[in-house]
């Protein structure tokens, strides 16, 4: 563990910044006292809202060639994939294998001392028959032998916060009508649903344990994000 993060100062490296789980996850960043510096990593200027800085790379998949930007972090918090609703299955694997792990060798190379948190999804398995979920499995298979520590966090429906929300169209109308059902199915069955805040505030407790669990749960996202906001009040 480094020097900041012993302190409690941790420096974050963050992706899929412009997202829905992404902007409930700067936010967290942005209010915690715990987070000392807060980097995005993105593909084009303009998509951290709020503070912080921006690092920008056009192509993950060829990020290995850039890894001398890459160092300096105690964490990375992985929140970019595509949406399993209307993504083909080349492309679904592509962003969310493929480019995750190019993104995450790179790092872990970078920063031996590091944390890398990955935002997966409820019920990811490898042997699944749904596509979705077989590749979120086969991603967290594949991220279990980075060099570094490593969290998997699977929630299950995600609530954007005010302020946040998805940029594709197909899911709009969705997020908007079932906002209110999502906050109440969140208070009633945790174990369901979890914010996008909520999963920001877990991930920055998490980064800052020295043997943090391999798999974090909806249940236990929301527990987290509950313990560290009571502590810092």
């Amino acid at each position: 563990m480094s020097a900041a993060m012993a302190s409690g100062a941790l420096r974050v490296l963050l992706t899929g910044a412009a997202g829905l789980v992404g902007q409930g996850v700067a936010l967290a960043c942005q209010r915690s006292p715990r987070v000392a510096n807060l980097t995005a990593l993105v593909r084009h200027p303009g998509s951290l809202n709020g503070s912080g800085s921006e690092l920008i790379v056009p192509d993950f998949l060829r990020i290995e060639e850039r890894q001398d930007v890459l160092s300096g972090f105690d964490a990375c918090f992985y929140c970019a994939g595509a949406p399993p609703v209307g993504t083909v299955e080349a492309e679904y694997r592509r962003v969310t294998l493929d480019t995750t792990l190019a993104v995450a060798r790179a790092w872990a190379a970078a920063n031996p001392q590091g944390c890398f948190l990955y935002v997966s999804g409820a019920g990811a398995d490898a042997r699944s028959r749904l596509m979705p979920l077989r590749v979120k499995g086969e991603t967290e298979q594949a991220l279990q032998a980075l060099p570094v520590r490593r969290v998997m966090l699977r929630p299950g429906g995600v609530r954007p916060v005010e302020g946040t929300g998805t940029r594709h169209g197909l899911l709009k109308p969705l997020y908007w009508g079932g906002a209110p059902l999502m906050k109440l199915a969140g208070a009633i069955a945790p174990s369901l649903v979890t914010s996008n805040l909520a999963l920001g505030q877990a991930m920055i407790a998490l980064a800052g344990r020295e043997h943090p669990p391999a798999t974090v749960e909806c249940a236990d996202i929301n527990r987290i994000a509950v313990d560290l906001r009571d502590r810092l009040s």
